[in-house]
């Protein structure tokens, strides 16, 4: 290590970290392939495990009571459809229109389970109208599939009356109900294109999980590299060191950089890749963005990761203990989730420039302009300009933590 260049000191400090991180497989693990593989086995899995739990619940044989003022015989065609959705019903009448939404009576009945669901039909003969009424428990996973069951039931019987009623009165059905229709012979009007889109849908994605990624990637080694080496007593070899104490502090705050580079690049990939192919089934569908809007996203996520681990970097090293500093950064990567949260729900177009000085905040906007392809020199000005500013500051406050002797002297 030549000990007159500090660029060299730093990367020897910077390579020290990183070897000794990495030489655990758990770790490699950790920050290669589950990132990798994270989001491609959400996107594959869920739908699967959401399809069967769909199924299950479509197979169950549920029980229900029907009510009404009418005999069973003149309501053939709903009750036909009880059968063929797996609904087995018993028939029940009554004739004053008061108990309809009377549930005294039977709320046991759906809380004991002793029925799934109840459905009341009253026709009011004078304005030939059907009133209905369901009783049922929504905390009850199979109360609630019979609901969704005969509201279905419902709505097809109100087509199907409708269509009777239209036609006894001698009206043409589509006509009366559907006076106004998209014209078939033309193409969809949206002048977006395919990636246009893809980008639209990744900039409100994107910026919320870089954030959440860059908060929590950088925690464990941020907490290994200061207050665990406190803990081994291997931090007092390196203040020994012909390096000076912010050349300490770059060479580790390089290592975690590298480390929550790493975990983000293969993050990104993955759920491009994941979301790509659900979108269109296409394994190649990335947002057409420039070359400038790319260097310039990569810009907005390196000045975002220099705060934020700069800020970790400074919390861990002021903890006595590797437990303490844990118990410092967890709760904190709560308060970086507020801005990219919060930046979800402001209005890009016509946007004020007071949001590119908002701390975090200003960087998650340029990220979701940048997926949009939009280059704005004045917001791109004061963004880079304001990051660089907090990220100076933020590194600025470890150094100074790297200065205390009370510190940086290991624990006895």
């Amino acid at each position: 290590m030549n000990k007159n260049n500090p660029f060299a000191i730093i990367l020897a400090i910077s390579k020290k970290e990183l070897t000794d991180y990495v030489r655990d497989w758990r770790t490699l693990l950790a920050i290669v392939v589950v990132p990798l593989l994270m989001f491609p086995a959400i996107f594959f899995i869920f739908p699967l495990v959401m399809q069967s739990e769909l199924d299950e619940r479509q197979s169950l044989e549920l029980d229900a009571i029907v009510e009404s003022n009418k005999n069973e015989s003149e309501l053939e065609y709903i009750l036909s459809q009880f059968s063929n959705n797996s609904l087995n019903y018993s028939f029940e009448t009554f004739d004053d229109k008061l108990e309809l939404n009377n549930t005294e009576l039977v709320e046991n009945d759906i809380k004991n389970s002793n029925v799934d669901i109840i459905l009341r039909l009253y026709f009011d003969s004078n304005s030939s109208i059907w009133e209905y009424y369901i009783i049922y428990d929504s905390t009850q996973e199979s109360s609630g599939e019979a609901y969704l069951r005969i509201s279905h039931i419902l709505n097809s019987w109100e087509k199907n009356m409708t269509s009777e009623r239209l036609n006894e009165a001698g009206l043409d059905e589509d006509v009366i109900l559907n006076p106004l229709r998209p014209d078939s012979s033309i193409q969809d009007g949206d002048v977006s294109t395919a990636a246009e889109q893809a980008g639209f849908v990744f900039s409100f994605i994107i910026p919320v999980f870089v954030t959440i990624w860059t908060a929590t990637a950088g925690v464990q080694p941020s907490i290994d590299f200061t207050a665990g080496e406190r803990e081994r007593g291997t931090l007092e070899s390196l203040l020994c060191s012909p390096c000076s104490r912010f050349e300490l502090l770059l060479g580790k705050w390089f290592a975690v950089i590298c480390i929550v580079g790493v975990s983000i690049s293969l993050q990104l990939a993955g759920l491009i890749f994941a979301i790509s192919f659900i979108m269109s089934g296409n394994l190649l569908q990335p947002p057409d963005l420039s070359l400038s809007s790319m260097i310039l996203f990569l810009v907005a996520i390196t000045v975002f990761a220099i705060m934020v681990v700069a800020l970790e970097i400074a919390l861990a090293i002021r903890s006595r203990s590797v437990k303490e500093a844990g118990t410092i950064l967890g709760p904190m990567t709560l308060f970086f989730f507020l801005p990219a949260i919060f930046a979800q729900f402001i209005n890009l177009e016509g946007i004020e420039i007071i949001w590119f000085l908002v701390p975090g905040v200003n960087v998650l906007l340029a990220m979701r302009e940048l997926l949009q392809n939009e280059i704005i020199f004045l917001h791109v000005l004061v963004w880079i300009s304001s990051s660089l500013i907090y990220a100076g500051c933020a590194t600025w406050y470890a150094s100074r933590q790297f200065l205390r002797e009370d510190l940086v002297e290991s624990i006895n």
